[in-house]
């Protein structure tokens, strides 16, 4: 009986036989690969002779790519934004938080957990598994739980047809296989049942205003003129970021501190009169520190690095740094350096965004306010008011701090926001024509005279 050959080849691919098991040899785009395939000869030869026509072809090769567990591709895609891209911390957890769901139900569905079996159709069992969950929206376990909105399950769907692109990038998807999450057409699927957003009417404004005690009133009648997301105004710093010259306030990006705009984007927002009057009352006998500072702090006592300039913070966190990788056997993360961060704008008096939410609410249920749980809804009725006055496009996007880049969907303008630049006048006179109507102007006005 002859022998049988322990190789062969088929045009740019070699079989080899080890161990009765046969593997293919061959090289793509300057790369290794030695697939095995089995001990079957004739099966060898035909995924060769497979092979070799899409080396020839230029096509993609049907054996060429890793399958993975879902579990790993997720850290790997998280890993990628946090050490490529640099997605903020705050943008990870989100996506870590959206993912876990698609973990839940790959343990609870006994669904094939690699990216080389996962399907269309199992794609599509997830979205059945959303519908039926339930969840606690603010994510503290003894909140009363909701099914998932349609908001969210397109949130969460989303995260996951980005991983999935990752993941066709990486070629851990086999070749030709479409994002099983793509093909869910995610855009088409309708909203029926999102939280309706309500704003103040004239009069509940007024009420609001009144009901807020001295500590309170400045930094709501803020949010509500300037639109500023609460993140950004406890970021506020006296006096940098109060432009008395040009009478705005200036929101900036301090990454040496650990904070950042949501864009990145840093903007001048002018301020009207007395909301100016307003901010230098407050601040009056501060040196410097955070614009807004904790109610606790007040002219007898004052925050741990009171009076600090911002280049003292900065020169402070270093220290704390260096301590802190002192003290540490191993290198700091960056979720370590922002903790640190937070407490470099804690001793400066900086106030906790869950606090001014806390404070909006007790407010409103002092003043009988029904429904409103969120100051977002600030930014909400500063949106709405640009509108009403007419403002122009490219100047709301610039004083709500939204991109206006030419690929932005939430740019109207396209290409032209590129080549438009707006004056600060200009930008004064028709927030000021907006504004000039608002009952928080006459409340403002009424505080500075009572105090």
């Amino acid at each position: 009986m002859a022998k049988q050959s322990k190789s062969f080849r088929v045009g740019r691919v070699r079989g080899d036989l080890r161990a009765k098991v046969w593997y293919l040899t061959y090289y793509d785009q300057g790369q290794r690969h030695r697939p095995r395939i089995g001990s079957d000869l004739d099966e060898a030869r035909r995924q060769a002779a497979e092979i070799n026509s899409q080396l020839e072809n230029g096509a993609p090769i049907s054996s060429a790519f890793q399958s993975i567990k879902i579990s790993e591709l997720r850290e790997r895609w998280l890993e990628h934004h946090e050490t490529v891209v640099r997605s903020s911390l705050k943008t990870i957890a989100r996506y870590r938080s959206a993912t876990n769901h698609l973990i839940a139900f790959l343990v609870d569905s006994r669904v094939s957990a690699s990216t080389g079996q996962f399907r269309i159709e199992h794609a599509e069992r997830f979205v059945k598994h959303l519908r039926s969950i339930t969840i606690s929206p603010n994510g503290h376990p003894h909140s009363a739980k909701r099914p998932l909105r349609d908001k969210g399950l397109r949130y969460i769907l989303e995260v996951c047809r980005s991983m999935f692109h990752f993941a066709v990038q990486r070629r851990h998807l086999p070749p030709y296989a479409d994002n099983p999450f793509s093909a869910l057409q995610i855009e088409k699927i309708p909203t029926e049942d999102s939280k309706p957003i309500v704003i103040f009417s004239s009069g509940q404004e007024q009420d609001f205003l009144r009901t807020a005690d001295d500590w309170q009133f400045p930094i709501f009648l803020t949010l509500m003129l300037t639109g500023l997301r609460p993140g950004e105004l406890s970021h506020l710093y006296w006096p940098d970021d109060v432009n008395n010259e040009l009478q705005a306030i200036v929101i900036r990006n301090r990454p040496q501190l650990g904070w950042q705009v949501k864009t990145r984007t840093e903007r001048l927002i002018p301020l009207p009169a007395v909301l100016l009057e307003v901010i230098n009352s407050h601040a009056l006998n501060r040196r410097a520190g955070t614009l807004f500072q904790r109610r606790r702090f007040n002219c007898k006592q004052a925050p741990l690095l009171a009076g600090c300039s911002i280049e003292a913070l900065e020169k402070e966190l270093q220290l704390r740094i260096m301590r802190r990788e002192a003290e540490s056997d191993r290198p700091l993360t960056r979720v370590d350096r922002q903790q640190i961060c937070q407490t470099v704008w804690r001793d400066a008096g900086m106030i906790k965004t869950d606090y001014i939410r806390t404070s909006f609410m007790q407010i409103c249920s002092k003043a009988g306010l029904k429904g409103f749980t969120s100051p977002k809804m600030l930014r909400h009725l500063f949106a709405t008011t640009l509108q009403e006055g007419r403002v122009d496009p490219l100047i709301r996007n610039e004083l709500m701090g939204h991109s206006t880049k030419a690929t932005s969907r939430s740019n109207p303008l396209g290409m032209t926001a590129t080549y438009t630049h707006t004056r600060p006048a200009t930008m004064r006179d028709q927030l000021e024509r907006a504004l000039k109507d608002r009952p928080g102007i006459a409340i403002a006005e009424e505080w500075l005279t009572n105090r």
